[in-house]
């Protein structure tokens, strides 16, 4: 059965970076197309980055972009998002996504946990 598990969320100050990660199993790793979404309290859940099965294109939230970077090692059947210069409005549960269909519309068939990550200023 497919899983994902997230981590490398936490507590960082504005300006600050974290690496979140996502290790799945239970399918081939690039078969699938992966996101990452995020969902702050009181917020509709919103999409944050996506990469297309095979790892040849990706692209971001226009809020995110130049500030945070997708990769992944098919090997460890990882997927990363490197965040770099937080803000306090990237406060939010991070959730890892698989086999999803493309656009952030949040239609992916397998969910992670999620993975707090919290901003101060």
């Amino acid at each position: 059965q497919v899983q994902l598990v997230e981590s490398g969320g936490g507590s960082v100050q504005a300006g600050g970076s974290l690496r979140l990660s996502c290790v799945a199993s239970g399918y081939i790793f690039s078969r699938y197309s992966m996101a990452w979404f995020r969902q702050a309290p009181g917020k509709e859940r919103e999409g944050v980055a996506f990469i297309y099965a095979g790892g040849s294109q990706t692209y971001y939230a226009d809020s995110m972009e130049g500030r945070f970077t997708l990769s992944r090692d098919t090997d460890k059947n990882t997927l990363y998002l490197q965040m770099n210069n937080l803000k306090v409005e990237d406060t939010a549960q991070y959730y890892c996504a698989a086999r999803c269909s493309s656009g952030f519309h949040g239609n992916c068939d397998y969910w992670g946990q999620g993975t707090q990550v919290t901003v101060s200023s």
